[in-house]
């Protein structure tokens, strides 16, 4: 009996009970998902291209940019 009057086993049924009486609540949580799919997938696809990937052929190349770029920007 003293497990299930944790803290984190009363802060688990307070979301639960949250979540599950929801009605807005439920629609705009689908809403930042979506939001967030948009902003991490899509976006990242099209505005963030792996230059390492494409400049480079080799690992070993790759971290030498880097090293190269973080020594020159630290100077």
């Amino acid at each position: 009996m003293a497990a299930r009057n944790s803290f984190w086993h009363r802060v688990v049924d307070l979301y639960v009970d949250g979540f599950r009486s929801m009605t807005v609540g439920r629609k705009l949580w689908l809403l930042i998902i979506i939001k967030l799919f948009i902003i991490f997938a899509i976006l990242k696809l099209f505005f963030f291209p792996n230059l390492l990937q494409r400049d480079y052929n080799t690992d070993a190349e790759r971290a030498d940019a880097v090293r190269e770029s973080l020594i020159h920007t630290l100077e």
